[in-house]
């Protein structure tokens, strides 16, 4: 599959909250995308997943403007705000939630089975989680759901820890056939010694989704 955004613009009551981004992911690559904190990376990440609807500009899936099917084929992962959970809670119910919402059985047996492959403590309040740790359990709830081609992850980073560890997760996805766009700040990507998309710029001519292949 392969998402473009050609010129996705989006403005808010006080002004612009993204400025004109071109980008394409496809499947089989991570593309990272990188923008300085209040330039819009949350708002990128509703439009490309079809949760948000551009004030210009498109997004297509597989050539198509199709909001039903963009929301149907991309999960957004721990978007501020918004999909992120409750930190209160504990990782159990976050789970519990997380399955019926990608519509797979919610009940205790299953989510204990679930915390039990993914050798998790459902007893633990979820903000407690080191943020590798978060990460993992949200992008295989992100992943529950059969129809999921793709995933948008919202700025993992912004739970510290050595960048290497959530891109190792995108990477795997994408050897998975996925595709798969991170968000992330700058610092992140030159860590990484990747380099990325960037917010507010055409990439469709000057970047890559990157291969999964060299960082583990």
């Amino acid at each position: 599959m392969e998402i473009v955004a050609t010129g996705v613009e989006v403005n808010g009551a006080h002004g612009a909250l993204l400025a004109p981004t071109s980008l394409r992911a496809r499947s089989g690559h991570v593309l990272l995308v990188t923008g300085d904190p209040n330039s819009g990376r949350t708002a990128l990440a509703l439009a490309l997943s079809g949760r948000l609807r551009p004030s210009r500009g498109t997004v297509r899936l597989d050539g198509a403007t199709d909001g039903n099917a963009l929301r149907r084929s991309v999960a957004v992962v721990d978007v501020p705000q918004i999909t992120e959970p409750d930190g209160a809670l504990p990782v159990r119910d976050v789970v519990a939630e997380g399955l019926s919402l990608a519509g797979r059985r919610s009940g205790h047996r299953r989510v204990r089975e679930w915390l039990s492959a993914c050798a998790a403590a459902g007893e633990e309040r979820f903000e407690n989680l080191a943020g590798f740790e978060r990460t993992r359990l949200l992008v295989e709830l992100g992943c529950a759901a059969r129809s999921t081609k793709a995933l948008v992850l919202d700025c993992p980073d912004r739970h510290g820890g050595d960048p290497t560890g959530w891109y190792s997760l995108a990477a795997r996805r994408a050897e998975c056939g996925m595709a798969v766009v991170v968000l992330c700040n700058p610092h992140s990507a030159d860590q990484l010694g990747i380099t990325p998309a960037r917010i507010g710029a055409n990439n469709l001519e000057t970047s890559t989704p990157d291969s999964p292949e060299g960082l583990r």
